[in-house]
């Protein structure tokens, strides 16, 4: 999961144009990581595509991940 977030990530910066921190690591706050709140948009978009789900429209509560690992642990819960 770490990686194919990291690749959409990579992907959706070099289509944008922004620079992704190189080294993303559990620990990254997703602010710091080089995409904006659009790019963010656009990779919850893609990952919904490819993995077929949205965990956020599944949350009883929805929250915003802070860091890179807690976007994944996210998608790891509710995978099927």
């Amino acid at each position: 999961m770490e990686e194919k977030i990291i690749s959409l990530m990579r992907e959706i910066a070099s289509e944008s144009g922004a620079e992704l921190n190189a080294n993303i690591v559990r620990d990254t706050v997703l602010l710091e990581s080089g995409l904006d709140s659009l790019g963010f948009a656009i990779l919850i978009a893609r990952l919904e595509e490819e993995l077929g789900y949205d965990p956020f429209t599944m949350m009883e509560e929805p929250v915003y991940p802070q860091t890179f690992g807690e976007l994944v642990d996210i998608y790891q819960r509710f995978a099927a």
